[in-house]
């Protein structure tokens, strides 16, 4: 039982997504399909999401000082978390200079200072 629970740890490791995470600074010159994780820069039009256009905006490196900005359109639905500094990752490929992610593959990190409700026991 245990051989086989080690088989499948190693499989979906190699075989699973395999998908490189990168932040904005270390973008450059990757080619293929990655998860890139960062900031988001500015307030995003969330709306345009569902337009031929996308929706467009930036993405920096999260909590580094780092300059390194990267441009990014998307389509499809937007967590309800996403606004400017939010933690974002979307997988996609780079294209012509701007990140072009797939639909719907954009995932909202949860920030650090949530903190749950306080108890309401005396």
């Amino acid at each position: 039982m245990a051989a086989a629970l080690a088989i499948f740890v190693v499989y979906t490791a190699i075989a699973g997504n395999g998908v490189a995470q990168l932040r904005p600074s270390t973008l450059a010159g990757h080619t293929g399909s990655v998860a890139l994780v960062g900031a988001v820069v500015g307030k995003p039009n969330i709306p345009a999401a569902h337009t031929q256009a996308g929706m467009r905006f930036m993405l920096k490196d999260a909590h580094s000082a780092n300059p390194a900005r990267v441009a990014v359109v998307y389509h499809g639905s937007v967590p309800d978390l996403v606004k400017s500094g939010s933690d974002i990752v979307v997988n996609g490929t780079m294209r012509n200079g701007v990140f072009v992610a797939q639909p719907g593959s954009m995932i909202a990190k949860c920030p650090d200072h949530y903190k749950p409700a306080k108890s309401s026991n005396t």
